[in-house]
């Protein structure tokens, strides 16, 4: 059985820099506090662990005095930097550029809406770390959605800016702009809707491609992070194209029969799966198929 890594999975930009900038203090120090998982992968969060890395939750943080703390790639709001401030914390802001982007934007965009009385709307996972920072550029007065079916939680009359979080799926973010304009029209309303497409291209771009990898395998094995957004989003893009797609979080997980009948398996991964973990789960497939 021939096995195949798709060369175009694994971490993205954000990623990189952020656990690039933990190894680097780790490596210094040889201890980090980290806000939250560095990466919703548990694999490569204990690897850091064991390199040093303790990560702790907001309420630790409140007790935590003149330490350094790594701030994700998925941002954080402004609240935790004022209590890092409060607390004397030396920050490493490992904000992936991208969300940098957006919540400025965002924050501009609230400010433009408090005036016209109008709302930010936001498009993305509720509860989601990077949803929580970009929520709180707008003192956490936006308007989440998750679902297009959460759509009539905004009043359709009033000012709308819509924004995106940096991971979602391109198409469904199209689909609620269209619906929203649908909307607006039908109620012969002339209201000031302006939609930004923030979605990360290095993710977005992703799609298609794997789509054409679940398509060239008989079996795909997805490795990813449960609680990754990104990668629930991409393991359903390869389900939908080939139905003997299966996710796993670590190689443990793998079935012998999966592989029945298999010619061919792809091994494949969301922005947050470090590489070295699908050469693992790639070398397990290999080995429960000889024994």
């Amino acid at each position: 059985m021939k096995i195949t890594i798709d060369k175009n999975s694994g971490f993205c930009f954000g990623v990189v820099y952020a656990i690039k900038a933990a190894e680097k203090a780790l490596n210094e120090e040889k201890h980090l506090y980290c806000l939250g998982d560095i990466v919703h992968n548990n694999e490569e969060v204990s690897r850091l662990k064991q390199m040093g890395m303790d990560v702790i939750d907001k309420e630790q943080m409140k007790h935590l005095y003149n330490q350094r703390i790594l701030i994700r790639a998925h941002g954080e709001p402004p609240e935790i930097y004022r209590l890092a401030k409060e607390n004397k914390l030396s920050v490493i802001d490992a904000t992936c550029p991208v969300v940098l982007k957006l919540q400025r934007s965002i924050r501009e965009g609230f400010l433009e809406m408090e005036q016209k009385g109008g709302q930010v709307v936001i498009f993305g996972k509720k509860g989601h770390a990077e949803v929580i920072g970009l929520a709180g550029q707008t003192k956490n007065k936006a308007i989440v959605i998750s679902d297009l079916s959460e759509m009539e939680s905004i009043n359709f009359a009033k000012p709308v800016r819509l924004y995106a979080q940096t991971t979602q799926s391109l198409s469904a973010f199209k689909d609620l702009v269209e619906l929203i304009q649908q909307k607006i029209r039908s109620l012969g309303s002339e209201s000031d809707f302006v939609w930004y497409d923030t979605i990360c291209r290095q993710v977005s771009n992703r799609e298609s491609v794997l789509q054409q990898f679940a398509y060239e395998h008989d079996v795909i094995i997805f490795v990813s992070g449960k609680k990754s957004s990104n990668g629930l989003v991409l393991f359903q893009i390869c389900q939908s194209v080939n139905k003997r797609s299966h996710m796993i979080s670590s190689l443990h997980e793998l079935q012998r029969t999966w592989f029945a009948d298999c010619e061919n398996a792809g091994v494949c991964g969301a922005t947050s799966t470090p590489m070295w973990l699908m050469d693992a789960v790639a070398k397990e497939i290999k080995r429960i198929n000889q024994t």
